[in-house]
């Protein structure tokens, strides 16, 4: 069974649909972008994905060890959380928040999962540091671990590269590939670099008001809204 299955979804608010007849599935290992103009439904689905929303019609299921809440997330970053007055060493380990059941602290288990990540992601030496001193690079680096210490199985990340120089870019999607190549985390991407998407993703669902493309990238590629949508952003494919 794959991971994760939506079966004619439809998505919205207030009442009114912004996607409608949404199908795809994801399976382990998968490396999935989301691409689609502004206002399409992206925001809408990462929600629906992390089961902070419900879906008007349709239904979303887990599977393959995947737990309903086993989805480590990866948001984008406002102002305010950029300046966070804590450690790092803190913040990565309230990713294993959902692990406690009613324990109010940490364990020996949530500890090693933390430094196991942290190492991971070479940010070990940033422990101690204070968040809000890191690079946005360094910062990426420290949310990522935290998202990593709530599941082994998926990571779900919108727009990760956001606002990083291109040096912490490349550094960012270099992680994400050897995530999901060396350690088969499957990978959700809603991402508006149409030439990262085709150069690292394994599939692309491509949303609008009506779904208007689901499959690997290179069908992608050949359909008539991947050569409309690359001719309109002047997305190409890195070597």
């Amino acid at each position: 069974m794959a991971q994760l299955i939506c079966r004619d979804v439809v998505l919205g608010y207030e009442g009114k649909a912004v996607v409608q007849h949404l199908n795809f599935e994801v399976n382990q290992g998968d490396y999935l972008c989301i691409v689609g103009e502004n206002g399409s439904g992206k925001s809408t689905l990462i929600k629906a994905l992390l089961q902070l929303k419900k879906p008007m019609a349709g239904e979303i299921l887990s599977g393959d060890g995947l737990e309903a809440d086993g989805i480590g997330y990866l948001p984008q970053q406002t102002i305010v959380q950029r300046d966070f007055p804590a450690s790092v060493q803190e913040i990565v380990r309230s990713g294993c928040l959902g692990r406690f059941g009613w324990r109010p602290f940490y364990g020996k288990a949530e500890k090693a999962v933390a430094e196991e990540n942290m190492e991971k992601l070479g940010i070990t030496h940033l422990a101690k540091r204070c968040y809000r001193e890191l690079s946005g690079g360094q910062q990426q680096r420290v949310l990522l671990a935290r998202a990593l210490c709530a599941t082994k199985y998926m990571l779900l990340l919108d727009e990760p590269v956001a606002g990083l120089d291109p040096v912490a870019i490349q550094e960012m999607y270099d992680l994400l590939e050897r995530l999901n190549q060396e350690e088969k985390i499957t990978i959700i991407m809603v991402s508006h670099d149409i030439r990262a998407a085709l150069t690292y993703a394994s599939h692309i669902l491509h949303i609008s008001e009506e779904p208007l493309f689901f499959g690997t990238k290179e069908d992608y590629l050949k359909s008539e809204i991947g050569r409309s949508y690359l001719s309109v952003t002047g997305g190409k494919r890195h070597a």
